[in-house]
């Protein structure tokens, strides 16, 4: 690909293009995330990701800064399915010893906040750049610190209204 774009392959550029890159230079988090997440750990709340990613993500986080927070991963390439399959919400939910009601499940996305609702998890539509689910019939949240609401000092979640 290189010589199609007239590039010389020396062995310094090839070993540039193999090197590590620590995802913090490439990402970052939305600036409300790591403060979000520091509180709920300090309320004793239990955390875990339900993503369609990557077997490394929790390495990807540990490079952000926020693996600390999770003590459980549900991945799409590890599970061998993807959301809205309830093997990825069951799992989460599972690693953390937590039945469905017990759980509060945020996304981007309402419809896979739909799917587990429908599986019996409390569920937000996280709508930080405007996006809007009302057509969806989904509770929203427009900011991450709103999920501090559902979770008093003791760790429980208030039931979602």
């Amino acid at each position: 690909m290189l010589h199609r774009l007239g590039v010389e392959a020396s062995s310094r550029l090839l070993a540039d293009l193999r090197r590590e890159v620590p995802p913090a230079a490439v990402l970052e988090t939305y600036p409300d995330v790591e403060e979000t997440l520091e509180q709920l750990s300090r309320r004793g709340v239990r955390m875990a990701v339900v993503s369609d990613a990557w077997p490394d993500l929790p390495e990807l986080h540990a490079g952000l800064g926020i693996r600390r927070f999770f003590e459980a991963y549900a991945i799409s390439a590890v599970l061998g399915c993807t959301k809205p399959d309830p093997r990825m919400y069951h799992h989460a939910g599972g690693a953390l010893g937590l039945d469905p009601a017990q759980c509060l499940f945020v996304d981007d996305d309402p419809e896979l906040v739909a799917a587990a609702i429908g599986l019996g998890y409390a569920g937000r539509a996280l709508c930080q750049d405007g996006g809007d689910p009302v057509d969806s019939g989904v509770p929203a949240l427009s900011s991450l610190t709103e999920v501090l609401d559902f979770f008093p000092a003791a760790g429980r979640p208030e039931p979602c209204r």
